[in-house]
């Protein structure tokens, strides 16, 4: 015999209605989630508003429509009002509740928040930034369309405006009251556009994204905009700071125009490592890795220097464009060393896994992005990304031995840093 099939106890509609509520109630600390859903996630339409209406009526008044309570709260009609629904303004008939003894109107609490749209933006922007998209809340409205739906289009308004602020929040930031003692500085391509972001390192050791700025490639003209920017937003270059670079020559050109004899750079040594290494055939890249990972890592300047000198006598047996890829910048990638800090700070500041991570962060937020249509948009969604993601960022490790790179930088000309020892 057949078995028959029985009817879900709850509706696609309402599993939707409560999956989504689900999600939003626990990715916010909501101090009043049925008014949250209602106003804003799963508007249940007028029915569902003037249902919340009668109840606190009922909680004030009590019994029915003329029943008499012997309290001093009475029913007293109803006003035309309207209340905020998907950012819109939704007319609803309000009722009114008057004390008998002194005449006078009490407002009804839920209305007073129903009817405020002020903080729609920033909510939206909060789900949308983590994930909810746009298309869901328009999904919602079609599959249970007896409801009030929030329209995809008052969303992408809405998180637009949140999102602007944001980008204004960021790239007009005044850094004046921050000490920086490091920047690491590393660019990241959305299609063919190269978003170059700076994350600061403050004495006490908090990462803080300090701003970014859309170029073709990382050369020096670039990057010296870029730190002159920070500089007119209060960057006080005069103290001693550390900028945290990949291999690329265009980001130093542009450091050292702007900083001079001041401008002190640790390249980073994984990418030293692995473009000397991409020079070699596979069979010989796993070996080549080890010693200069092994060189790089020695305590003092003279013995990682020592290990650099032989391996660069046995790449020269093999491939000659190997070594004039150790040999470039091969300095600044021991700036650490000389300076004698490298055993209290090289986990955080030899290379640059610090920014990357963040660049990796912002991709999980960006990747809901189907197309980049213009700069604006691709500006507002950087901002948005690196602000909800700074306060979750952790302090640099070693943070203790920050003011001992800062004497130590103090002490030193940052050209001989850069010169053969």
């Amino acid at each position: 015999m057949a078995k028959i099939k029985r009817k879900s106890r709850r509706s696609k509609e309402e599993m939707l209605r409560l999956v989504l509520a689900e999600e939003v109630l626990n990715r916010e600390a909501v101090p009043n989630g049925r008014l949250l859903m209602i106003q804003q996630l799963i508007p249940l339409g007028l029915e569902a508003v003037k249902e919340e209406l009668q109840a606190e009526v009922t909680r004030l008044v009590g019994g029915q429509s003329y029943e008499r309570t012997g309290n001093e709260l009475s029913r007293w009609g109803s006003n035309p009002g309207s209340v905020a629904l998907g950012g819109q303004r939704v007319s609803v008939e309000v009722p009114r509740v008057r004390d008998v003894e002194s005449g006078k109107e009490i407002p009804l609490e839920s209305y007073q928040e129903l009817k405020k749209s002020e903080g729609f933006d920033e909510r939206v922007f909060s789900q949308l930034i983590n994930g909810l998209s746009a298309g869901k809340y328009e999904q919602a409205s079609e599959l249970v369309p007896e409801t009030f739906g929030i329209k995809k289009s008052s969303v992408s308004r809405s998180f637009k405006r949140s999102s602007e602020k944001k980008l204004r929040e960021l790239l007009e930031r005044d850094l004046s009251d921050l000490d920086i003692i490091a920047i690491f500085i590393d660019g990241k391509y959305l299609g063919d556009t190269n978003i170059m972001i700076a994350l600061g390192i403050t004495m006490e050791g908090e990462k803080i994204p300090l701003g970014f700025i859309e170029a073709g490639t990382e050369n020096g003209s670039v990057c010296k905009d870029f730190i002159q920017s920070m500089e007119s937003r209060g960057l006080n270059t005069d103290n001693e700071i550390l900028f945290i670079i990949d291999g690329s020559k265009g980001l130093a050109s542009g450091i050292k125009k702007v900083l001079g004899n001041k401008a002190i750079i640790q390249r980073c040594q994984w990418h030293k490592r692995e473009n000397v290494v991409s020079y070699l055939p596979k069979k010989h890249q796993a070996t080549f890795r080890r010693k200069l990972q092994a060189a790089y890592e020695a305590p003092t300047y003279k013995a990682a220097k020592k290990k650099l000198q032989s391996i660069r006598k046995e790449l020269k047996l093999l491939n000659e464009s190997a070594v004039s890829s150790l040999d470039e910048g091969l300095e600044e990638t021991l700036t650490l060393h000389r300076l004698g800090v490298f055993k209290q700070l090289g986990r955080s500041f030899k290379t640059t896994n610090c920014i990357e991570n963040i660049n990796r962060q912002v991709d999980a937020y960006l990747k809901r992005v189907c197309r980049w249509h213009n700069s604006n948009q691709r500006r507002r969604w950087i901002a948005s990304s690196l602000l909800e993601i700074a306060p979750k960022l952790n302090k640099v490790n070693g943070y203790k031995s920050l003011p001992l790179l800062r004497e130590k930088m103090k002490n030193v000309d940052a050209t001989e840093l850069r010169n053969v020892a």
